[in-house]
């Protein structure tokens, strides 16, 4: 194998702080064992001078460490924080990653050591980037008007679509994963694997009208099968559940069960679903991002291994909309998909009203990115606070 064609994927994982070892287990994960190994890599590497580069000193690692924290809560570990950083432009290598976590905050530190969890206990195996795609959703929150669903490439590992939404539609995740999140950005995948669920015969039909233009042909376009048999996914719900969902989700009962939320009321409901949305969706993108740029053990960087995306690209205009698609497929299977989905009840009579109450909390909250920041470090006062304030403010058009 001549390395020279894989020179950019080389300088960027040492720019990330990539040991040789790590290059090495990359290449080998990717069917390229000849001439990946570790030796080969380190002569390269002293060719072409690719040194580790550490590009911050301690003194802004454990600055950035403290922010990144503050921004994800306890529960991330020198992998995923280490990925998290990088996602932002903070490059360190995973050794100095982890000091820096012991150094700033070493309560969360020993709480993640005490801790054991076995996710991914069987391989899930794609040959290459857009063999497989697995859609997936997550209704740990469901009773609060709160759905994600993502789409994770089989053989990268790499995140490549998701979504936050109250009631899980599918015309939402058709425009919001399928479509203009994963195959206008990467291309047509071979495969599409999902549930049983109803929610994504919209993305499959869409799938099985493509079919003509992938790469294999002899594979079925999609297929069915318990979520439990897709282990890639498997390893990302618990860490989603633990970095945003249970912090979120705890703020939540706590108001509940100090009967301060009454969930019998639907304006109470679509507003609890409002803003709770908005916060997760915030913690799924930071999550998504520190997932993309970890380094997996033995395999390598979700990021790197996704360059290029998958094989057959597709234009926008080769893909309907989530509207064309929705009236093709009614006609077609003489059903009638549900367009939009709505938890509780909408109290605002029009657009005008709704912007007023927007900008009014606006004013209270300019930053809610901040609500999600002290929920994960498990202070719930703002988040539910700021959920109550925004009830007052429906209520009053309600």
């Amino acid at each position: 194998m001549a390395l020279e064609s894989h020179l950019k994927t080389i300088k960027d994982m040492r720019l990330q702080g990539s040991t040789y070892e790590d290059i090495s287990s990359t290449f080998v994960s990717m069917g390229l064992e000849k001439g990946g190994s570790i030796h080969n890599i380190k002569k390269f590497c002293l060719r072409y001078n690719l040194k580790q580069k550490e590009v911050v000193s301690n003194t802004q690692l454990e600055a950035a460490v403290v922010q990144a924290v503050q921004e994800t809560g306890p529960t991330y570990g020198r992998r995923m924080m280490a990925g998290y950083l990088a996602s932002k432009g903070v490059h360190a290598s995973q050794q100095r990653v982890a000091a820096a976590l012991r150094v700033v905050q070493p309560p969360y530190h020993r709480a993640r050591s005490q801790g054991l969890r076995n996710l991914n206990p069987m391989p899930y195996h794609a040959a290459y980037m857009g063999q497989k795609l697995r859609i997936d959703q997550n209704e740990k929150m469901v009773m609060f008007g709160v759905t994600y669903v993502v789409a994770i490439d089989g053989y990268s590992g790499k995140l490549v679509g998701h979504s936050t939404m109250p009631i899980k539609n599918n015309l939402t995740i058709y425009d919001e994963v399928y479509n203009k999140s994963a195959v206008l950005n990467y291309g047509l995948w071979d495969q599409v694997r999902v549930d049983h669920g109803k929610e994504f015969l919209l993305s499959l039909f869409v799938q099985d009208k493509l079919s003509g233009y992938r790469l294999d042909q002899e594979r079925p376009p999609y297929l069915q099968t318990k979520s439990t048999k897709n282990h890639r996914i498997e390893r990302v719900w618990p860490e989603v559940n633990n970095r945003v969902t249970y912090p979120l989700k705890s703020a939540i009962i706590n108001l509940v069960n100090q009967e301060r939320l009454n969930m019998e009321d639907n304006t109470v409901r679509f507003c609890l679903s409002n803003l709770s949305c908005q916060i997760a969706n915030i913690g799924l993108q930071r999550f998504v991002d520190a997932w993309n740029s970890h380094s997996v053990s033995g395999r390598g960087i979700p990021n790197l291994l996704a360059e290029g995306g998958c094989r057959v690209k597709l234009t926008a205009d080769q893909l309907p909309t989530a509207s064309q698609a929705a009236d093709l497929y009614d006609q077609e299977n003489h059903a009638s998909l549900t367009r939009a989905s709505v938890f509780g009840r909408d109290p605002f009579v029009d657009a005008t009203e709704r912007h007023q109450a927007e900008r009014r909390f606006a004013e209270a909250y300019s930053d809610i990115t901040v609500l999600l920041d002290e929920t994960v470090n498990h202070n719930f006062g703002p988040f539910q606070n700021a959920l109550m304030h925004l009830v007052h403010l429906s209520s009053q058009h309600d």
